[in-house]
């Protein structure tokens, strides 16, 4: 019987190219980002607009959850740069920044979903 030692491939696999190295800046930004999705709320919040843009009552009455929770989770959102708002009158009404941000939280909605 031959042990492969860590680090070590077998023969029929070749040794995988090192991924791109990425920055420390850019590694505690995503790190960040992952962060601010990394609440049940944030992550409904998100895929709602994914759906369509929202209003903070939109969002109450869509999730179910208090006003101050909503408001307080896309302070969040908002700061990490996931959620934009944009004054309509007395509204504000909230869209996602880029499309991006929905397929990290639809993939890991899916991921879940799968394994159940």
């Amino acid at each position: 019987m031959t042990v492969q030692l860590h680090g070590e491939h077998s023969p029929e696999r070749a040794a995988p190219a090192p991924a791109p190295p990425r920055s420390a800046a850019t590694l505690a930004e995503a790190g960040d980002l992952l962060r601010a999705l990394a609440a049940p709320v944030r992550i409904a919040i998100v895929l709602q607009l994914r759906e369509h843009d929202r209003c903070v009552h939109e969002l109450v009455e869509a999730l179910g959850v208090a006003q101050p929770l909503i408001s307080q989770h896309l302070r969040v959102l908002k700061s990490a740069g996931v959620v934009h708002g944009e004054r309509h009158g007395r509204e504000v009404v909230y869209r996602l920044v880029d499309e991006h941000l929905a397929h990290i939280v639809v993939d890991a909605v899916t991921h879940v979903e799968e394994k159940l």
